[in-house]
């Protein structure tokens, strides 16, 4: 025994490293790739400045917004990746390649991104934004460390109001914990604080996920090309293509008319839309017919599919939550994995799971991006300062990071919450728990409805060429009796 006890702590250490070596691995993928996806985004001008300070200063924020932004993927993958682990260590249970595929290295992950996304929110991103508006104290010397300085004591004043304002809501919320002195910092203060993030996370999902999945039809189809329903797009060209020409001998034409010089921005505009609407049409003529004909169709019911499995699965969630206590989302030490699986039908339920997740995300996004208060933040290539950078990355942290509890407490997926995920003080509330359910299932069932009908009435009155009509076409101006009589009289 004296002898095995140095070889298995041997195998232990070699064991963490090996775990230890993946994930600095897969971090460093990340890192590139978020690199090349914020430098497509950020404004050139920033950073190619006569001013070698400045440049250092802004070099040095985006180095941090893309440590944030993958830290975000990272949250995003979590669960995904935890779910397909268990399906592989079921599928292969006596691989010796796969021995390295294990709970410890789940947890580890689940730990690692519970540190890193509560470090880049509290420290990280405030430290960046702080550090670019920076100029150093009066009096003292130019140069980034002038910066630092500055940007280290403003963030501490900020962390001491942050501190301050939590302490006063537990004692608004907990009296009796409210006389708890300041050294419970780290046991009760910070996970107070990571609990009301994760809360305001997980509420900004249900705000943005259901218009998120509504928009996702109108996002998909202005990327595939429609089908030609009784339209003829040789005909709509051509009166394109004549508006098009107009309107550039308009601008061309306008240093000798007064009314056009006076109108060029309008005319400008409305020439970009014309010719966008041109380019729309040539890429639906050139598309062939399998493209025009089956893509689109195929597109919008896999939507369709994915959209309504999630709302069933919500409903299933809340007759559990009133059936069974196991429903309720909590936090688990070990995740056994390659015990059981996590969905009822077996690894087809596990990938239809993974696929769900990673659509309610990409939803989010969308819907974050769509609403009327986040619209600004939308970035644009390469012309999206630093500021905004800053912005859409905490952002972005704040959505990923609140994925899992929200995907858990949803019911779409039966894997718990690891390590500090599942410390949440709202998550073993019934009647949170329960009403989150009921409004995000009330939401997206009434965004899906009004969706879909409008979509498919819009399509018919611009097939009927309605649209064309001089008064303004709506629900109420044109009724469904019309759209019959002009589609019978069409087709005749």
């Amino acid at each position: 025994m004296p002898v095995l006890r140095p070889l298995n702590a041997k195998i232990t250490l070699e064991f963490s490293l090996f775990l230890l070596q993946i994930c600095v691995l897969l971090f460093t993928c990340l890192y590139m790739l978020s690199y090349l996806i914020l430098n497509q985004f950020r404004k050139t001008a920033e950073f190619v400045t006569d001013d070698v300070e400045d440049a250092t200063v802004n070099k040095i924020a985006l180095w941090l917004c893309t440590f944030t932004l993958s830290v975000a993927v990272c949250a995003v993958l979590l669960l995904p990746i935890s779910i397909l682990s268990n399906e592989v260590l079921l599928t292969f249970p006596q691989s010796y390649y796969m021995q390295w595929l294990n709970g410890s290295l789940i947890h580890g992950l689940w730990n690692l991104v519970f540190l890193f996304s509560n470090l880049s929110l509290v420290f990280l991103m405030p430290f960046a934004y702080f550090f670019t508006e920076s100029e150093g104290f009066a009096g003292s010397r130019k140069g980034v460390m002038a910066r630092v300085y500055e940007a280290v004591v403003l963030l501490l004043l900020l962390a001491l109001l942050v501190l301050g304002i939590v302490w006063v809501a537990s004692a608004l919320l907990h009296d009796n914990i409210a006389r708890k002195s300041l050294y419970d910092l780290w046991e009760y203060y910070l996970p107070y604080l990571y609990s009301g993030i994760s809360l305001f996370g997980v509420l900004l999902l249900l705000l943005c996920t259901p218009l998120g999945l509504s928009r996702m039809f109108s996002v998909t189809g202005s990327l595939l090309v429609k089908p030609r329903l009784l339209e003829d797009v040789e005909d709509t060209l051509s009166c394109t293509t004549f508006e098009e020409d107009s309107l550039s001998r308009k601008i061309n034409c306008g240093s000798t008319s007064c009314w056009v010089k006076l109108n060029m921005e309008a005319l400008k505009k409305e020439y970009q839309a014309v010719q966008s609407k041109r380019v729309a049409l040539e890429m639906r003529r050139k598309a062939s017919p399998w493209q025009r004909n089956l893509g689109y169709p195929l597109a919008m019911l896999v939507l369709l599919a994915l959209t309504v499995m999630c709302v069933l699965m919500v409903c299933f969630n809340v007759l559990e939550l009133l059936l069974d206590e196991t429903a309720m989302p909590r936090g688990m030490e070990d995740p056994h994995l390659g015990m059981a699986s996590f969905s009822m039908f077996g690894s087809l339920g596990a990938a239809v799971q993974v696929v769900l997740i990673l659509y309610l995300m990409v939803s989010s996004v969308v819907g974050f991006y769509s609403s009327p208060l986040f619209t600004g933040l939308l970035p644009r290539a390469q012309d999206t300062n630093l500021t905004q950078i800053i912005a859409n990355c905490v952002s972005l942290l704040i959505l990923s990071s609140a994925l899992p509890v929200f995907s858990r407490t949803l019911g779409i997926t039966r894997f718990d919450l690891l390590g500090d995920f599942g410390r949440y003080n709202w998550l073993g509330n019934f009647y949170v728990v329960f009403l989150y359910n009921m409004l995000f299932a009330g939401l997206t069932s009434a965004s899906l409805i009004k969706t879909v009908t409008w979509a498919v009435q819009r399509e018919l009155i611009r097939a009927f060429g309605l649209h064309r009509l001089p008064l303004t076409v709506s629900r109420s101006t044109v009724p469904f009796r019309l759209l019959l009589a002009s589609g019978l009289s069409k087709i005749q």
